[in-house]
């Protein structure tokens, strides 16, 4: 049952004034902790400046959200239309990119700075389901008072990423907002269900390319000679020869037709194909299909690592003796990355839980988190405690401005580095 508002708002009066958040769902108690180690204070106007028009317009453009939009509205507009609701469709940045409903809610969204072009995330505007839902990387709904910004306590919403069960990235969120009043505990419940059948249809256009690459690749598998792998675009293997070979290829995200060095399976030759590239392998790549990758590519380890902040998008370099591999990360594990070379030591999945949940309990996210970032990087990475491999040197970039590092996350790990 959803908590009285009266008593929404005692625990809220209470914890602002320092009390323990006794009261508090553990949801919005580790959201509020994150809110004050940032120092974000609750009685100002949030940071909500939307994007010119020219430049949301372009982000809708390029969005992989926009063919979902069709399937989100069929799912979710009569709730909407008939609650006197707003649907709205963020990036994966938090950026407000479509909103669908009723011309009054509109209008009171407007007075929130709720509109197109809007950064919705819990660094710049606290506690809310769109910012949340991108931290926790889960369904939430948040209840008027339990919103962290006094001007948003009137408002309730419900929220759900929107994943590519494909590549395990978050592409977006879909949330249903309004006057607090108007919104049902069920929300939750029909905006997660919304976001999965998205997810689903992602995943089905993914199938279905990486079987036409297989029937293409068939025939120019037969004729080569030597150890070879086809995969997709974001390195789903889709066939191979002469080797056994991962599920997952991670590739570079400036990868071109030519030598390539992988930090998984050492140097190789890629070609275009349509949909995919072709990978023949060199030795040390050949060594792994049969003996496994951290013995294979003991003389074409990796040697050096550099996070880089400084520039558009996460950027980590990985390099070794055979060349370099570059990969733009999401905002997760570059958090991630960055707690592991603040602490070269390593961290447990708890001492992670605390940099970027404010929250110790949070070690089955941060186990999941680092499963999927071990298989892109490898060896680089090591376990008990989680930490980059003694033997890589490191170098972490940051831009000159440091409110500039990762915008809009509120990881403690990441505030740490602003303050």
């Amino acid at each position: 049952m959803t908590q009285d508002p009266r008593d929404l708002h005692r625990t809220r009066e209470g914890v602002l004034a320092g009390l323990p958040a006794r009261d508090s769902r553990p949801v919005i108690a580790a959201s509020w902790r994150r809110m004050k180690v940032r120092g974000l204070d609750p009685g100002s106007p949030p940071e909500v400046a939307p994007l010119p028009d020219a430049e949301l317009e372009a982000r809708r453009a390029r969005s992989r959200l926009a063919p979902l939009l069709s399937r989100l509205k069929a799912a979710l507009g009569p709730a909407v239309e008939a609650g006197g609701l707003l649907m709205v469709v963020a990036d994966e940045d938090g950026r407000v990119l479509w909103r669908h409903g009723p011309p009054g809610v509109r209008r009171l969204a407007d007075r929130l700075g709720f509109v197109g072009g809007s950064a919705w995330t819990e660094g710049n505007v606290g506690t809310n389901a769109i910012g949340t839902s991108l931290v926790l990387g889960g369904p939430v709904q948040i209840h008027g008072a339990e919103h962290y910004v006094d001007s948003h306590t009137r408002w309730g919403c419900a929220a759900a990423p929107l994943h590519d069960p494909w590549t395990g990235r978050t592409i977006g969120v879909v949330d249903v907002s309004g006057p607090a009043s108007s919104m049902h505990p069920s929300a939750l419940s029909l905006v997660d269900l919304a976001a999965r059948l998205a997810s689903l249809e992602v995943r089905n256009e993914h199938v279905a390319g990486l079987e036409r690459l297989r029937a293409h690749a068939a025939p120019l598998l037969a004729r080569v000679g030597g150890r070879a792998v086809v995969v997709d675009q974001q390195g789903h293997v889709a066939a191979v020869t002469g080797m056994s070979a991962p599920g997952v290829v991670p590739l570079p995200a400036d990868l071109t037709v030519g030598e390539v060095w992988l930090p998984t399976l050492g140097s190789a030759v890629a070609e275009a194909l349509p949909g995919g590239w072709l990978l023949r392998l060199g030795p040390s790549a050949e060594r792994a299909g049969t003996t496994g990758a951290a013995d294979a590519l003991a003389e074409d380890a990796a040697t050096a690592l550099v996070l880089d902040l400084a520039v558009p998008g996460p950027t980590l370099r990985v390099s070794g003796p055979s060349g370099s591999w570059t990969q733009v990360l999401s905002p997760r594990h570059a958090e991630i990355m960055v707690a592991l070379l603040v602490h070269r030591e390593g961290r447990s999945a708890a001492e992670l839980g605390e940099d970027l949940f404010a929250d110790a309990s949070k070690v089955v996210t941060v186990r999941a988190e680092m499963s999927r970032l071990r298989r892109i990087l490898g060896p680089v990475l090591c376990r008990q405690p989680y930490r980059v491999a003694p033997e890589v040197a490191v170098e972490l970039r940051l831009p000159a401005d440091t409110s500039l590092i990762l915008p809009g996350s509120s990881a403690p790990v990441i505030t740490g580095l602003t303050s």
